[in-house]
């Protein structure tokens, strides 16, 4: 027979109501006591009924993750970083993908707040990045953790953990500047994305510091996908305009270079012999092209992951909160740059 709370609480000695403590992670249990508690619940593989738990009690043991975002493999990973978090704690997981666009999605989101009874949100970009729409959900006194692009916190609305996405743009664009590039062309990701912004400032910021002029017909709008990278190394490369040809392009994420490097094989333009190209978030994109990726490494299962234990701590108010590092993606240099 499957194994009871009741079960536990008798093999370790102590109250149901500790074993209950222990299982929440509640920091009022001796250390002695606590192991006592885990060894029964490891011997008897008990598992504590999550569902039960929530509707039993006042608190609530769910936390979601709301996101508007077309590329997968970011999903997954900050899929797995925050159940990483939630397991290791206790708590249930909802995804709730949405339509940032939608004029309903307050109304859509704080709905699903209140029917689901969730503790905790974590939101990534764009919804992390719409002020109004996080202030409605804070007055329903429920904890928010915003994932965002940027060095510091835009405002005081709800913790946030911040990706420094123009630093790490900045060393990625200096990177094919050392290597002797020039013309640089950048095809950037959705125009709505503080990250598009923050990486458009630090390819900016690396060109001007090496005194080369920035050529706005260089700059190609865009979206984070791969159609994007095509399109847009379509437009960098073309023969028929009078517009210089890049011999390097930044592309704003992994998936638009691989586009864009798709593109230039359709082009007969060898890479990097003739074009070097960089993304950014070493998602698996970065090692399934051909050459593989130069890119930024973007640790999006770690910062989900500190994100939601971030989060858990603001639910259970715990003293000693986290303190979360900022985030600067690290350059990983491959086989799409060379000397120009």
């Amino acid at each position: 027979m499957k194994a009871t709370i009741n079960d536990v609480a008798k093999q370790a000695g102590v109250s149901i109501k500790t074993v209950s403590r222990v299982i929440n992670n509640e920091i009022s249990v001796r250390q002695l006591t606590r192991e006592k508690v885990q060894k029964a619940v490891e011997e008897l593989n008990y598992q504590p009924n999550l569902a039960a738990r929530n509707l039993a009690g006042a608190k609530s043991f769910s936390v979601a993750y709301i996101y508007d975002n077309p590329n997968a493999y970011y999903i997954i990973d900050m899929q797995e970083g925050i159940l990483s978090a939630c397991k290791q704690q206790g708590f249930e997981l909802l995804i709730h993908p949405c339509d940032a666009k939608n004029e309903n999605i307050t109304e859509e989101v704080v709905n699903m707040v209140k029917h689901a009874r969730i503790a905790g949100l974590i939101l990534t970009p764009p919804l992390s990045e719409m002020p109004e729409f996080v202030k409605s959900l804070v007055a329903l006194d429920v904890k928010v953790v915003r994932i965002m692009s940027g060095d510091v916190a835009p405002d005081d609305l709800s913790p946030c953990v911040m990706v420094n996405d123009r630093d790490a743009a900045q060393t990625i664009t200096q990177h094919l500047i050392d290597l002797g590039h020039k013309d640089i062309g950048f095809i950037a990701g959705d125009a709505k994305h503080m990250s598009t912004v923050e990486r458009y400032k630090g390819y900016r910021k690396a060109l001007k510091e090496s005194n080369i002029d920035f050529d706005k017909k260089l700059v190609i709008e865009g979206e984070y996908s791969f159609d994007s990278g095509v399109s847009g190394a379509k437009q960098l490369m073309s023969t028929e305009s009078n517009n210089t040809r890049p011999t390097a392009i930044f592309s704003c994420n992994d998936e638009i270079a691989a586009g864009a490097l798709f593109a230039a094989r359709l082009m007969n333009i060898s890479i990097p012999e003739q074009l070097s190209i960089v993304g950014f978030e070493n998602s698996p994109f970065s090692r399934q092209t051909w050459p593989k990726l130069t890119t930024a490494d973007q640790p999006n299962s770690q910062i989900a992951e500190d994100a939601a234990n971030l989060l858990i701590s603001q639910v259970r108010k715990q003293k000693n909160q986290p303190t979360i590092s900022q985030y600067v993606p690290k350059l990983i240099i491959r086989d799409s740059t060379a000397k120009c």
